[in-house]
């Protein structure tokens, strides 16, 4: 991290220190290094002593966990002279971050996101990684109501902000498409260029005027063995639900004046987001287990669909959260399309709506259906919201078959 004098962080809450900077910043203790800070939030007190015994150089225990890690974002912000790029949409964030990462790193020092790191703690952590040699540092910006985006804008005061698409996530407190696209539009007061979809008129009322726009639509794609060329670049993996989210990251690669890579880029994908793992009998594990929404869904089952080729499939599907008052219609309709997979396991009440053959009430339950309805050579899918915690389940196929 770029160093902070801990004199600009006094007023925050109960600050404990003999040295004059900090050089990183953590909320676990565990991951402490000699020259961090260590702010206890979310009754991070109780590891005070362990944050010290780890090294810490200063611990801070504040007043507001949310306002004291702005502030320090902010000041990391005020020093970096890396270029940073803003993520967000209602699909596809984190993939694209870590498509754009992969596109960026043969030619410039760049700092991303980890995982799904898009809020009020995540976004200023992201921040506290960048160093004096970084040249473009990649956020995501999540939300779950009006004025959040614009709230981590100010903080990260981003030079090129990306939506990926608008979906129909979140509608339980925003309660409509064009309030999603309005909320995610906050982005856009705060950056010099935008990277938008080429075909998503819910955004164009909220696109300022001048604004340097720069566009991506459906991309040119073909797929040849474990390689998927988006646009003439060639990408390691072939799911087709990372076309569009490649697209995004390589329109934002030309914005950023950054040339195209000129052989395979080998993508890390965050966790639990498409994750594959070979099980026995020839069978495939599909871990997408971080979240889910209608849009999302639809492309995992296609996924399904083509890495199947023919072998037996089995979806364990979770339910779908913050879709409102229609949320049961949305199932529904997911449960209409779900003819062709051979078994389906739904978990949560919401996914009655997917007419499964076998259902369970949480993720714990789930797991003794799947013991007993997976077999060797199965392709199975495991998808569902964070908040109903399918990692469970996706480690008790890999376990069931080991």
């Amino acid at each position: 991290m770029i160093p902070v004098p801990l004199d600009e962080l006094r007023g925050l809450g109960r600050l404990d220190s003999d040295a004059r900077e900090v050089t990183g910043v953590q909320i676990d203790s565990r991951r402490v290094q000699p020259g961090d800070l260590f702010v206890a939030v979310r009754g991070g007190v109780a590891f005070v002593d362990d944050a010290r015994a780890h090294g810490a150089a200063a611990t801070l225990v504040p007043e507001d966990d949310f306002a004291a890690l702005a502030a320090i974002g902010r000041a990391v912000r005020s020093r970096a002279g890396a270029r940073v790029v803003a993520i967000t949409g209602s699909v596809g964030k984190t993939s694209t971050k870590d498509i754009l990462a992969a596109l960026i790193r043969p030619h410039a020092r760049v700092v991303a996101a980890e995982d799904g790191f898009n809020n009020e703690i995540g976004l200023p952590l992201t921040l506290c990684r960048v160093e004096p040699d970084t040249e473009v540092a990649i956020v995501e910006m999540g939300m779950r109501g009006p004025g959040q985006i614009r709230e981590l804008a100010e903080i990260a005061r981003p030079d090129v902000g990306v939506i990926t698409g608008i979906a129909p996530v979140h509608l339980e407190l925003l309660g409509s498409i064009e309030n999603i696209a309005r909320a995610k539009a906050e982005l856009l007061e705060h950056v010099e260029i935008a990277v938008l979809p080429a075909d998503c008129p819910e955004l164009e009322p909220f696109v300022p005027r001048g604004l340097d726009v720069r566009r991506f639509a459906a991309p040119a794609v073909e797929v040849r063995g474990d390689t998927t060329v988006v646009n003439g670049v060639e990408f390691g993996f072939t799911a087709r639900h990372q076309w569009a989210n490649a697209a995004a990251a390589l329109a934002t690669l030309d914005a950023l004046g950054l040339p195209s890579p000129a052989g395979r880029v080998e993508v890390e994908f965050s966790r639990w987001r498409s994750q594959e793992t070979a099980l026995p009998g020839g069978g495939l594990l599909i871990n997408d287990a971080w979240n889910a929404n209608p849009v999302a869904m639809r492309a995992a089952l296609a996924h399904l669909a083509d890495r199947a080729a023919g072998r037996r499939t089995v979806a364990v599907l979770g339910e779908m959260a913050e879709l409102g008052a229609n949320a049961p219609r949305f199932h529904e309709e997911i449960g209409r399309e779900l003819g062709s997979v051979d078994v389906v396991i739904g978990v949560g009440d919401l996914a009655r709506g997917y007419a499964p053959a076998a259902w369970a009430a949480n993720a714990s339950e789930a797991v003794p259906l799947v013991r007993e309805l997976v077999q060797p050579g199965d392709v199975v899918l495991v998808k569902g919201s964070r908040s109903v915690g399918l990692e469970v389940v996706a480690a008790a196929v890999e376990g069931a078959l080991a």
